[in-house]
């Protein structure tokens, strides 16, 4: 490797951990304050806590990993801009091309490490913050399983099961709760198309299903109905499923985990989440191809100041992920194959940072 590439390089590294370590203290800092509380009141030692704290770390980066990867190439070609090494470089003939290139190869590297950390890390560090705080902190437990597309839970007095579209909403389908006495009788049945969860009123609302209710004969007393509002012992909070439960499976788990899905649906949906993750750890390779570019138009017209630079690199960020938070969205609904959806912000942010670049060198 080259003098030069090798001083780029290592430039790149100094402040991608400079930045890295930025955002992860005001990251950690906050979380400290939000959850401090939840160990506090739930008995247990600082040393817990900090062992919660430490062990999200991974977490955080992974989170956070594309942003690091732009801001890191920005500020490295933002300061050799203008302490005007950048100048001198291209007096002395060589090309914006060269220059980068160590960039874009620091880029590419770190890249590989999240995937990495995502394969091998990642799962046993989100398993052990899930276990220390819905486990040890809230005293959850899971209650029940996933199979075939339907949730089954144990409750305090009887069993759920339905299916449940969005994780992320308390709406369930074909939902059914039972009652079973000593000798494993069913003795109070209820089912419904779909069943809400009303937080105001704390109660189930109910639409189109039946109530079965076992008389003393033996026989069931049959009830249909529209509409129900009624109270159970459990509500959704009660069903545990992990925050970031997908993140504790490897990249080759959650590959693994499309072949066990039974349904068409299931199967699109987990073919969205493998190449949801593979195309977030990517997204940082695409932005630092279209941040370097955009670093330097922004010099030509407002001056040699990062104060504008890296706001405008921050919000060319915050504008991929939103782009690809909703793809991501329409490929889970199904309305976009998961593919087009995990690769199009990509290959459009670098297409157009490959061809500024160009433009820049000439």
């Amino acid at each position: 490797m080259k003098l030069l590439d090798r001083y780029l390089l290592g430039q790149f590294i100094k402040y991608f951990f400079t930045v890295n370590v930025a955002f992860v203290a005001i990251y950690l800092l906050i979380d400290f304050f939000e959850k401090i509380d939840n160990f506090s009141r739930a008995g247990k030692s600082f040393v817990l806590a900090m062992k919660f704290f430490l062990l999200n770390i991974p977490f955080i980066i992974d989170q956070i990993g594309p942003i690091l990867v732009l801001l890191s190439g920005v500020i490295t070609l933002g300061i050799l801009n203008h302490t005007r090494e950048l100048n001198a470089m291209k007096a002395g003939g060589i090309p914006l091309k060269l220059i980068v290139k160590p960039l874009l190869i620091g880029g590419f590297c770190l890249t590989l490490l999240f995937l990495a950390a995502a394969q091998f890390l990642l799962p046993k560090t989100i398993s052990a913050t899930n276990n220390i705080w819905y486990e040890q902190v809230k005293g959850k437990v899971p209650l029940g399983i996933h199979r075939n597309g339907r949730f089954y839970y144990k409750g305090s007095e009887g069993f759920y099961s339905f299916e449940w579209p969005h994780t992320g909403t308390y709406v369930f389908k074909n939902f059914s709760y039972s009652r079973w006495d000593e000798n494993y009788n069913i003795r109070t049945l209820i089912s419904a198309n779909w069943a809400d969860w009303s937080e105001q009123r704390g109660e189930w609302i109910l639409k189109e299903g039946q109530i079965q209710v076992a008389n003393e004969d033996a026989t069931y007393k049959v009830r249909n109905f529209e509409y129900w509002q009624t109270t159970l012992p459990e509500h959704p909070e009660n069903f545990l499923v992990p925050e970031y439960q997908s993140a504790e499976l490897s990249l080759t788990g959650l590959f693994l985990d499309i072949f066990k899905k039974e349904t068409n649906h299931e199967k699109h949906r987990a073919w969205a989440e493998f190449l949801s993750r593979i195309s977030y750890i990517f997204l940082g390779f695409p932005l630092l191809l279209l941040g370097l570019p955009i670093l330097l138009i922004s010099y030509q017209k407002w001056g040699r100041d990062l104060s504008i630079a890296i706001p405008a690199s921050c919000g060319l960020a915050f504008f991929a992920w939103g782009a690809w938070g909703a793809l991501q969205s329409l490929a889970r609904a199904a309305y976009i194959p998961p593919l087009f959806a995990a690769a199009i912000i990509h290959l459009i942010f670098a297409g157009i940072g490959i061809y500024l670049l160009r433009m820049q060198d000439q």
